[in-house]
């Protein structure tokens, strides 16, 4: 969780994970757009760059500040919500936690979330953060209008349209303009009863392509080199909220056993590496079975207290079972040491030009590998992997992309850059590490 204190007093910026740190000249905490632009504006001057960083929650260098960071805390809650429409427009500082029940309150809730809610929506929004469902978008797909500051201080309020700045404004990773307010488009409150079982690998592929149309969200843990993996299915159920003796349930669950047991064999791994094999199978038998039901944003997350590096891609959907397949062939001999389960799961096509979904229907796959352990091996061979199924990766993951291979993978860059230039002629918000991504983008100088 974030600490004002901490953010006022550290002179040191990190992530969630602790792979990226950093030593920002200042770290600033507006209160509202006026303190925003005016901060926008002060950077233009001193020829500083400007990264808003968010929960910290992206494992790689896409929040990193270089100069100035920023804080949306202070500028969170919702701001307007429109019953007839369903539209809600929020502060961006707002965290995914907080919108279920502040939605609840009007019979509102959003439309898809993903198993994590420490992000800011501004974070998740700019970054395409997202969750399972073959006829559903990320969140970025759910916002129908921003409010930003641009890269001069200038606010500006924008629509969703066919229009090159929708499209770019869509995941734009912050870099044409400071989020401080999205407009979302939600659904009437509801409710999810997720059932959660063990299958063999041979069986899910095959049900596969079936289930993911049967059902609302459909999600897999494939433990490395196991036949056993778990899957999850979700479906909307009449309206309840989760009882309080579920609550309890599923906290014993993820204190005592997904995190804290989970967390004394990852350290097992960690300390005996030879040990990952036995630790994937011991937690591919221990998949429960079991039913909870409860309302959306009850259901959706899942608290992560052990924590891991994470390196995550979207492929066409057509070409997951051959990459399952593959994987396992490879994993079964157990090479990278890993014990972290692989998540799959899948989306709808959206529009946005650096969507990793843009024009088709994907199934994503997550990686992970428990903090403390080497995963330089390991997300090498992802990187290879994703590079011959053609897969887009998550920017908030850990990935190798370069310039060139972003040229490849993203057609319409050229019309997202064009945005940003215009948005942020001073490279206000380019940091070192977009330069590494789009250095078709001409730093201009900046006399102080």
């Amino acid at each position: 969780m974030f600490s004002v204190k901490d953010w006022v007093d550290n002179k040191q910026w990190a992530n969630w994970a602790g792979n990226v740190v950093s030593k920002p000249s200042s770290a600033l905490l507006p209160h509202s757009t006026e303190q925003m632009a005016s901060i926008i504006a002060k950077a233009n001057n001193s020829g500083q760059t400007i990264r808003v960083t968010g929960a910290a929650h992206s494992f790689s260098p896409v929040a990193k500040p270089d100069d100035i960071a920023v804080s949306l805390h202070n500028m969170r809650g919702l701001i307007d919500v429109d019953q007839e429409s369903g539209e809600v427009t929020l502060w961006a500082g707002t965290y995914l936690y907080e919108i279920g029940p502040l939605l609840k309150e009007h019979g509102l809730a959003l439309q898809n979330m993903g198993d994590i809610q420490a992000q800011t929506i501004a974070g998740a929004v700019s970054t395409g953060t997202h969750g399972t469902g073959i006829t559903l978008g990320s969140i970025s797909n759910q916002v129908v209008a921003w409010g930003f500051v641009d890269g001069l201080g200038k606010y500006h309020e924008h629509r969703r349209g066919d229009d090159e700045l929708s499209q770019s404004l869509h995941l734009s990773l912050g870099l044409l303009g400071v989020l401080v307010q999205v407009t979302i488009q939600t659904v009437p409150l509801y409710s999810l009863k997720c059932e959660s079982k063990q299958t063999l690998l041979d069986v899910a592929l095959q049900d596969w392509p079936q289930l993911i149309r049967d059902n609302r969200h459909l999600e897999w843990f494939y433990f490395p080199g196991n036949e056993k993996i778990q899957v999850k299915m979700m479906n909307i159920v009449p309206l309840m909220e989760q009882s309080k003796s579920s609550k309890v349930i599923e906290s014993i669950k993820s204190q005592v056993v997904e995190n804290g047991l989970f967390y004394i064999m990852s350290e097992l791994c960690r300390k005996q590496p030879k040990r990952t094999a036995l630790v994937s199978k011991i937690s591919a038998s221990s998949v429960p079975n079991g039913i909870k039901t409860g309302l959306s944003y009850e259901i959706f997350p899942t608290p992560r207290h052990v924590k891991f590096l994470e390196s995550e891609y979207a492929i066409p959907l057509e070409h997951f079972e051959a990459c399952m397949e593959e994987i396992h062939y490879m994993l079964q001999s157990h090479p990278f040491r890993v014990h972290f389960p692989i998540e799959c799961r899948t989306a709808a096509g959206e529009v946005g030009y650096l969507s990793p979904t843009q024009g088709r229907e994907s199934a994503f796959l997550a990686f992970h590998m428990y903090k403390g352990m080497d995963e330089k091996p390991y997300f090498r061979w992802v990187q290879q992997l994703m590079t011959k199924y053609n897969g887009r990766p998550h920017f908030g993951k850990a990935n190798a992309l370069t310039s060139d291979r972003t040229a490849e993978l993203y057609p319409d860059l050229p019309k997202f850059l064009a945005q940003r230039e215009k948005s942020d002629p001073n490279n206000v918000f380019m940091t070192a590490y977009f330069k590494t991504l789009f250095n078709s983008v001409k730093c201009k100088s900046i006399t102080i």
